[in-house]
């Protein structure tokens, strides 16, 4: 029989790769790694640098055309100026035709307006008839104009956000001025035109304010500032980002937080700058493409490889059908042995079963009682608040009934977590311990007990510091020991004239809430913590009450104790650790 250090040496040898074929395969990939490192490398400069030579080409032709137009449009108010009959409209101040002959200048030269002013600087003329009449006396345009005898060009901020052009240049007459003439320039046709060619293209004076732009968020403002306006980009984007561009090189700027290639040419007009910012993805489609041919030919070696490696494992098949044989003997062996086990572990399932159902038998009286006991105080509240809304809704007062089925709703999650928690009693506890401010559970409390209070009239008066009084526990339970403490003291200062109860929460070494009343106190303290303890009539409690809340406070680390106070009444005292510090648990 073959010994099973040797079979497993064998299976291996059949199964596994050989070694040579490991050091095929770690020598292909080493080598598809590094060319693919390397002709990315190459590829992805090549293909940037002929991505940037277009750009700049293309931004040399805007250049040119920006350049064209502003030169058509400067050459026309000197002409306009020089217009004897401009000039006599101006001295005579006839002006019945001059708009329309504006007009029809305009259609021949291409210009986006032009304004014929007074001395005064009122609109005479104008191709925008709505313009006629206005007063731009204060305007940049008027003043240059009047101030120099050349052409005064002039960038101004539009109130749309955006930037006009225009060119002014005053009307004299021998050396007196009689009026202005100004024409605008139409440069925001480029912007248009530029957006399909590019991802954004900047035009910038030579402050580096842009005053032309295909985003318009960008105009008016410098290009840091510019690209800087992008919205921040998710975990998920980022991730996207970082894949993109792992293999190229850092990119010269981020628009719409995409990588872009940044090209730059100088307008020769007073001092301009044009910048265009291209993306890189038509780089990322070519060299994809080429990695994607040079990684299917590694794939195809690597499935060779794999070809001749299994070609030798067939061979070998023989000799693994006949330990075959020997394992399946073994194998029935093993087979007996697991089936007689198997019979052994039913048996002890059946058992453990059987002792199981008589836990859950035992305990189940102890549960009922419990959850019958601690939903009595929520039911009795929801009684009430529906009581409540139904006169609020009769006296139409919907958003205060609508509260009242709020507070229900609350108490139906409370009931359901009472349900949940009441295991304490018969388990340890502590899993959802958290730490807690001991004043806000109490506030919960007092809050889910506010009706039975108000039908008692009982005089609730809590004394609870300013700072917060923290302790670790969970909520639901530290409120339950609250709730039946509150509910016990209501119920032994029925009979009482002025009922009274006083709640105190102070801290020192430990977290101390005390629960004071002014009834009749404790008979039988020896007794008071024991299950189905009470003394109360049937029907009004199954004396669980205390029970559960002293085990709740010993799966908090603290202790519960009660009282006769010497004027008369019970005094019960729950001492919690506070939030670090360790109290043991009394028994």
């Amino acid at each position: 029989m073959v010994n099973a250090p040797d079979l497993d040496n064998r299976r291996t040898s059949i199964l596994g790769i050989p070694l040579w074929g490991r050091v095929i395969v770690v020598m292909l990939v080493a080598v598809a790694l590094v060319s693919t490192w390397f002709l990315n490398a190459f590829l992805s400069e090549s293909f940037t640098e002929s991505t940037r030579n277009r750009a700049e080409l293309r931004l040399v032709l805007y250049s040119g055309n920006i350049q064209s137009e502003l030169q058509r449009n400067s050459v026309v108010p000197l002409l306009l100026a020089r217009d004897p009959d401009l000039i006599s409209a101006l001295r005579e101040g006839s002006f019945a035709t001059t708009s329309q002959r504006l007009i029809d200048l305009q259609s021949e030269i291409g210009a986006a307006t032009i304004e014929l002013l007074d001395n005064a600087g009122r609109v005479v003329a104008a191709t925008d008839r709505n313009q006629l009449g206005k007063s731009r006396n204060s305007e940049a345009a008027f003043v240059e104009a009047r101030r120099s005898s050349d052409t005064a060009f002039l960038v101004q901020e539009l109130d749309s956000g955006g930037f006009g052009f225009s060119f002014a240049r005053s009307v004299r007459q021998g050396s007196e001025v009689v009026g202005v003439v100004i024409v605008g320039a139409d440069l925001t046709k480029f912007e248009r035109s530029w957006a399909g060619f590019a991802d954004a293209v900047a035009l910038m004076d030579s402050s580096g304010r842009v005053i032309l732009a295909t985003e318009p968020r960008w105009r008016g403002r410098s290009l840091e500032e510019a690209l800087a306006l992008r919205d921040a980009p998710s975990a998920i984007a980022r991730a996207l980002r970082v894949t993109a561009d792992w293999a190229q090189s850092p990119p010269d700027a981020f628009v719409r937080g995409e990588a872009v290639l940044q090209s730059e040419v100088r307008v020769p007009f007073r001092g301009w700058r044009l910048v265009s910012f291209t993306r890189y993805d038509s780089v990322r489609e070519s060299v994809n493409a080429a990695l994607a041919l040079l990684l299917t030919g590694f794939a195809l070696l690597l499935a060779l490889v794999f070809y001749i490696v299994s070609r030798r494992a067939w061979s070998q098949s023989a000799l693994f059908q006949q330990e075959s044989e020997e394992l399946r003997g073994l194998n029935a062996r093993l087979q007996r042995e697991i089936a007689a086990r198997v019979r052994v572990q039913k048996d002890l399932a059946v058992a453990e079963q059987t002792l199981a159902q008589s836990s859950k038998l035992a305990s189940l009286g102890e549960m009922s009682a419990s959850v019958s006991h601690e939903l009595n105080q929520p039911l009795a509240a929801m009684k009430t608040y529906l009581a409540g809304a139904r006169l609020l809704l009769k006296s139409k007062r919907s958003e205060e009934a609508l509260a009242s089925f709020q507070r229900i709703d609350d108490l139906i999650d409370r009931m359901g977590a009472i349900a949940r928690t009441l295991k304490s009693f018969a388990r340890k506890g502590g899993e959802a311990f958290a730490p807690i401010d001991l004043r806000t559970c109490l506030a919960d409390a007092l809050t889910m007990m506010e009706p039975m209070l108000r039908d008692s009239r009982v005089l609730v008066v809590r004394t609870v510091p300013p700072e917060p009084v923290m302790i670790r526990g969970d909520t639901v339970r530290v409120e339950q020991v609250i709730l039946n403490l509150v509910r016990n003291a209501v119920d032994a200062t029925c009979g009482v004239n002025s009922p009274q109860i006083d709640i105190i929460i102070s801290q020192g070494e430990t977290a101390k809430l005390t629960v004071r009343d002014n009834g009749e106190g404790i008979k039988n303290i020896d007794s008071l913590f024991e299950p189905f303890y009470t003394t109360k009539p049937a029907g009004k409690g199954v004396g669980l009450g205390l029970a559960i809340s002293s085990g709740i406070v010993s799966d908090h680390g603290g202790r519960l104790t009660a009282l006769n106070a010497p004027d008369g009444g019970a005094v019960f005292e729950v001492e919690f650790p506070r939030e670090g510090v360790q109290l043991d648990a009394a028994e």
